[in-house]
């Protein structure tokens, strides 16, 4: 890769990372208008970053389609670009061409530069491993949900046969004798620490068993993609894998599934604005628990071969219950948007939240918007609960409905910051909502979909 291009990368993503913390991006929204028209989604975030980093396991370039054009893409392909990997645009839009024949060590102040931005550096640990027999990662960064520690990775990847190496900056990673296979099982089916298992496994020699595995969709996603590469996975019943280390992998071509989160958020927004959004690309099986949510709470949806129709048919919301789960269950991403049109509902909604330990933080915005939202951070005892009880679970109780009032919010997260939106959305009067950088994380252009949907809002950069 040309020096020039190389720098253009970096540079690219580390302003991505500077946009995304930056506190003067905001929106004006005059609420009270219904959402109309179509959007598009493109690939997962979820699982097109996590693809852009398997490139680094083959010995061939890959082609990856349907990338969106989102922040944290752009992050992962400076730090890709920072380890040598050539990254060129296809022909079709969201085209991505990955070449990983020059991989070299990177600078460790390079690397830092990105750590305020992105979770991703840790998924580079076993590929870099592979390939160079070192890894460095920065103090991560990400939304304000929760912990989420990084000692399952560090673990899984200590079973392997890495040393580590904790540093005032970050964490540097060494194999002297290599890698190899491991049998390990995952405390929490931790989504992370799968695909770290994943993208460590394929190349270790002997064979892996992973107990307690993540399967979410995504991650069967990027399973597809590595056997694409060459690899040999084998996905049991109750949430094991075996994975047979091979000696090489070559590259892929793929397209990422679409992002269901994306797709649910905008389908809260039709509900939550009374309106009517066509979602293209959305698929039906993905999103199975969802729907069915959406429906009890008296939402509509039409399954179309190129999309799903989210729409309000009329009528009074019903009040649910809710309990957060991994997959197949109701996505912890999912709720927060939902609160939204939960405060219309005509009585009392929970949601049990037993992924991460402070994803209610957005409430206290939509309470001071009007909202009777109140949250136990002790979580709530229900012996009808199907999701086994967690120690650190929260629980959020909404009464409603309670018309919300335009009012000035600043974006705390990522999912909780479009929430935010849906709100501003539906409120009476105008709101201002800041920091609305960090919503370019995962929404691909949120803003010239706001638009093509009717929303009435003035944008500042």
């Amino acid at each position: 890769m040309g020096n020039e291009t190389k720098q253009i990368l970096i540079d690219d993503a580390r302003r991505a990372g500077e946009r995304v913390g930056l506190t003067s991006d905001e929106i004006i929204i005059n609420g009270g208008k219904p959402l109309h028209g179509r959007i598009e989604v493109r690939g997962a975030k979820n699982l097109a970053t996590k693809a852009m980093v398997a490139a680094l396991l083959g010995t061939k370039p890959s082609v990856l389609r349907n990338v969106p054009n989102i922040s944290d893409v752009r992050v992962v392909a400076g730090l890709l670009a920072l380890h040598g990997v050539q990254i060129t645009k296809g022909e079709e839009p969201g085209e991505f061409l990955l070449d990983p024949s020059n991989v070299e060590s990177a600078h460790m102040a390079d690397i830092d530069a990105h750590a305020g931005s992105s979770r991703i550096p840790i998924l580079f640990c076993g590929p870099l491993l592979h390939r160079l027999g070192e890894a460095f990662i920065p103090d991560l960064g990400g939304c304000r949900i929760g912990d989420r520690p990084i000692d399952f990775h560090l673990d899984a990847l200590r079973e392997f046969g890495a040393v580590i190496v904790k540093e005032p900056r970050g964490i540097s990673l060494t194999a002297p004798h290599g890698l190899k296979g491991a049998n390990i099982e995952l405390p929490y089916p931790s989504v992370g620490a799968t695909e770290q298992v994943l993208l460590t496994a394929v190349l270790a020699e002997g064979q892996t068993e992973l107990k307690n595995a993540a399967i979410e969709p995504e991650i069967i996603d990027l399973i597809c993609i590595l056997q694409k590469m060459g690899a040999i996975i084998n996905v049991e019943p109750n949430r094991v894998i075996f994975i047979e280390g091979v000696e090489e992998l070559g590259g892929y071509k793929h397209r990422a599934i679409f992002d269901r989160n994306e797709a649910a958020s905008w389908a809260a927004a039709a509900l939550a604005t009374e309106g009517d959004v066509f979602v293209g690309g959305a698929k039906q099986e993905e999103m199975m628990t969802f729907l069915n949510v959406f429906r009890k709470v008296g939402g509509a949806f039409e399954v179309e071969d190129d999309g799903i129709r989210f729409y309000h048919p009329g009528g009074e919301l019903v009040p649910v219950t809710i309990e957060t789960d991994v997959h197949p269950g109701f996505m912890t991403d999912w709720q927060q948007p939902l609160v939204v049109a939960l405060t219309k509902a005509n009585g009392v909604s929970t949601i049990h939240e037993t992924v991460y330990e402070n994803r209610f933080g957005f409430t206290d915005a939509l309470n001071k918007m009007g909202a009777n939202i109140v949250v136990h951070k002790d979580g709530l005892h229900d012996y009808t609960r199907r999701v086994a009880r967690r120690d650190f679970e929260q629980a959020a109780v909404i009464t409603g409905p309670t018309p919300l009032v335009g009012a000035e919010i600043e974006v705390p997260d990522l999912r909780g910051g479009f929430s935010h939106l849906i709100a501003a959305l539906t409120a009476k009067g105008q709101s201002k909502v800041t920091n609305v950088g960090i919503i370019s994380r995962g929404y691909e252009d949120f803003i010239g979909k706001l638009t093509q949907l009717g929303a009435d809002f003035i944008f500042e950069a």
